[in-house]
């Protein structure tokens, strides 16, 4: 009986380890399973957190957008035409035809392609590209003002000079032309100017550029750029053209009109009318025999020696540019060799432009010879110009003609 109790007991204690562990183990189980839940809510919030942020810090795919399209050269120049030349009215015979003709010679598999080195353009200065009416050349109103008003130099002008001048008044104040004045004007030009150093020629054509212009409100004289022609001159560098000034006027004077200007046209490609330049240890050595010294400056010698007009402009342009040109652009009848010499047996497709003086409101016109050269565009196969109703504007808008100034009473030639 004892026995059986004592056993009854061990298995009550058996019975209750038994009960204690499973108890036990229970709770462990609990506890680990859910730890591990716990980690995994971590794990997916972690995650979930990782994914925003990179969504947050990637931007948005852009639908993908055609690449542009490249133009051709000839697509380009009627797109920069109509750019560039916005001081052309779209009714302009001469804006129409120039972008026509670009678009034709910069396309390769055309026939009238021109390769960039036969692309030459040749224009005149006064009248074409700058006013010569106010109340006439740039370097006949500066010859007046040197030998009449002066005062460093007047004093010291000689008879003949004084002569020429008087001839120029005269021809601007009363229309009297005289006899041999554009040769008369050179050589005075030359002699008064003798003895200086081109620097100093340069300081004083500057000074002189400072100078109001007679005829109208807001301009100086070295400002009277025509701006629909200097569009003319952008549009065909931009098409690789190289662009050179054929002028009657004095190479050195005109160099220093171009200079701190707007036409974007270096030094080497003006071509004017010359006069002699000397060694100062010369003397009247001729320039054959004698050798410049380290000593030596050069200044100018005083003395005419080519008008560079009519026949001279194209003979320049032979022996200085050496390559036909294809476009040619010009004011008068002295730009006519040089327009017939662009458009005559041109292996090249090539165009003559000539400015018709026809605005009597915003600049100093003159109808008479306007219409003249209309008749001659209409014989010679060139292209007029209107200055009045092809150009939006000449001088800028900030520029206006004073009232009560006539037609100008410019030199014929």
């Amino acid at each position: 009986m004892e026995r059986e109790n004592t056993t009854s007991i061990v298995w009550k204690y058996i019975a209750i380890v038994l009960i204690a562990v499973t108890i036990a183990l229970t709770v462990a189980m609990v506890t680990l399973t859910n730890s591990k839940l716990k980690s995994r809510t971590v794990a997916e919030e972690t995650t979930a957190s990782v994914q925003e942020t990179i969504a947050e810090s990637v931007p948005e795919t852009v639908p993908e957008t055609e690449a542009p399209v490249e133009l051709s050269a000839a697509e380009m120049a009627i797109e920069t035409g109509n750019n560039m030349l916005s001081y052309w009215t779209d009714s302009a015979l001469t804006k129409q035809q120039l972008i026509a003709y670009m678009s034709d010679i910069t396309d390769e598999s055309s026939p009238n392609f021109i390769p960039v080195d036969r692309r030459i353009a040749v224009f005149d200065f006064d009248g074409t590209l700058f006013c010569e009416t106010d109340p006439n050349y740039f370097a006949y109103s500066l010859l007046t003002y040197r030998v009449l008003e002066d005062e460093g130099y007047k004093g010291k002008a000689r008879k003949f000079e004084k002569a020429t001048a008087k001839k120029i008044v005269d021809l601007n104040e009363k229309g009297k032309q005289s006899a041999n004045l554009p040769l008369d004007h050179a050589k005075s030009i030359a002699s008064s100017f003798a003895g200086m150093t081109l620097d100093e020629l340069d300081a004083y054509i500057q000074n002189y550029k400072t100078f109001p212009m007679p005829s109208y409100n807001g301009l100086l004289r070295g400002d009277a750029w025509y701006l629909p022609m200097l569009q003319i001159v952008d549009y065909l560098q931009a098409n690789d053209f190289t662009v050179y000034v054929v002028s009657g006027t004095d190479r050195f004077i005109l160099r220093s009109i171009v200079k701190y200007s707007p036409l974007n046209v270096p030094m080497r490609q003006i071509i004017g009318s010359d006069e002699a330049v000397i060694a100062t240890g010369q003397d009247d050595e001729d320039g054959i025999e004698y050798t410049f010294k380290v000593k030596d400056r050069i200044i100018l010698g005083g003395e005419f020696l080519r008008g560079n007009v009519n026949m001279n402009k194209t003979t320049a342009i032979i022996q200085e540019i050496g390559v036909q040109p294809v476009l040619s652009f010009g004011n008068t009848m002295s730009d006519a060799s040089m327009a017939m010499y662009t458009i005559t047996g041109n292996p090249y497709k090539s165009l003559a432009f000539m400015l018709c003086c026809d605005d009597l409101e915003r600049e100093n016109g003159n109808l008479d010879k306007a219409n003249a050269m209309y008749q001659n565009c209409a014989e010679f196969n060139w292209i007029p110009v209107s200055m009045k109703n092809d150009w939006t504007t000449i001088y800028g808008d900030s520029v206006t003609k004073k009232v009560g100034v006539d037609e100008a009473l410019a030199p014929s030639a």
